[in-house]
């Protein structure tokens, strides 16, 4: 009988885990956490690092875009003078035609390419935008009707668009539209400002020559019938 006593208690010696080992693996679940931890940890760091490049990339392929939309624009306007120059009136009319139909060629294909780089935009900015655009529309409306009070007025406006000191006055109210607007369609409202006042200059220089040839013409005339 005592004998069978020592061997149960000894069973539940056995049985029972030392203070040491519970420590043990206390620890080791401790350890086991702490690791948990700094791989998360890691993982959020890689992450993050991954969404920094690909935020170089977005903008740098919206960049691309943007580019891509200004080159159209470039190319279609230079189309546009070649047709309208005043070479192109002093050649043959065959000659004439055939340049038409590849300038029209080349502006269809420049036409399929389609880009688009949309901005974002708050209430205000949208406002501002819809605000500077129609005082734009209503210079460029009466054109025809004074041309050089026209070319005073969008000088004006682009004066308000650039860091440079201007070269006449500034529309100061026009000035104060564009600042509410995004900086991209800020740089947009600039570079139309520049693409009217190039066409208006080219305009001048067209009218200048006709009016040139028309006086040369006048006074072979004049001279001939002396």
């Amino acid at each position: 009988m005592a004998q069978a006593r020592i061997s149960a208690k000894a069973s539940e010696g056995a049985q029972q885990p030392q203070p040491q080992q519970q420590q043990q693996q206390s620890g080791g679940q401790l350890r086991g956490r702490f690791y948990r931890s700094t791989s998360m940890a890691d993982r959020s760091s890689r992450l993050l690092e991954n969404l920094d490049q690909l935020e170089l990339r977005v903008e740098a392929f919206r960049d691309a875009a943007s580019a891509m939309e200004q080159e159209k624009e470039i190319l279609l306007e230079m189309i546009h003078n070649i047709q309208n120059s005043q070479d192109m009136r002093h050649i043959s009319e065959g000659e004439r035609e055939e340049l038409n139909l590849t300038a029209n060629r080349l502006m269809g294909r420049t036409l399929t390419v389609e880009v688009s780089v949309e901005t974002i935009r708050n209430a205000q900015q949208q406002e501002s935008l819809l605000h500077a655009t129609k005082m734009i529309d209503e210079i460029v409306n009466k054109l025809l009707d004074d041309l050089e009070d026209a070319k005073m007025r969008l000088m004006s406006l682009y004066g308000a668009c650039t860091s440079d000191v201007p070269a006449g006055p500034i529309d100061q109210k026009f000035q104060s539209v564009v600042i509410g607007c995004a900086i991209e369609d800020q740089k947009k409202i600039k570079r139309r400002l520049e693409t009217l006042l190039r066409n208006l200059e080219n305009s001048e220089k067209s009218i200048t020559l006709l009016e040139h040839q028309k006086a040369s013409v006048r006074q072979s005339c004049n001279s001939k019938q002396d």
